[in-house]
């Protein structure tokens, strides 16, 4: 894949859309594509995370275990990155991402992330803004999931 193609890609990431078309080609250069199949285990819960990954093709399981034993899942598309949180936090994996069919993604390491948000600021309004989305979300999926087990 051209160099050109994976900007358009990272274009299509909610975190990156609004930033400089020039800084993206640093990222995308700086990037790895890299492949898993189905049943890869992309990184585990309680990894030290190295690397996000924005995920060009394909479906990913994440799953979380907790003391109790159960797991909560949900799945990743196209367009979307795995493990930022945990990477923009500094905190151990807080899920394990499985590969449900061929994926293809781009593999962005620590350092080359945070040098990219440190350079640009409208950047870290974009990760607050969407980091803040996807809590809501999050938490209004847990409130549903709650409620319909309280009928149950």
């Amino acid at each position: 894949m051209l160099l050109r193609e994976e900007v358009e890609l990272l274009r299509n990431i909610p975190y990156f859309n609004r930033v400089d078309p020039c800084k993206l080609k640093l990222l995308a250069f700086a990037s790895h594509r890299i492949s898993y199949e189905p049943g890869d285990m992309i990184f585990a819960q309680g990894d030290v995370p190295e690397a996000t990954f924005v995920l060009l093709s394909g479906n990913v399981r994440l799953t979380a275990s907790s003391p109790c034993g159960r797991c909560e899942t949900t799945q990743a598309e196209p367009n979307s990155m795995l493990g930022e949180m945990c990477l923009l936090s500094d905190q151990p994996r807080a899920m394990t991402a499985t590969a449900l069919t061929n994926v293809e993604a781009l593999k962005i390491g620590r350092d080359c992330l945070l040098r990219l948000v440190s350079d640009n600021p409208r950047m870290s309004f974009e990760i607050s803004r969407v980091l803040a989305e996807t809590l809501r979300d999050r938490i209004g999926g847990l409130g549903k999931r709650f409620s319909q087990e309280a009928i149950l």
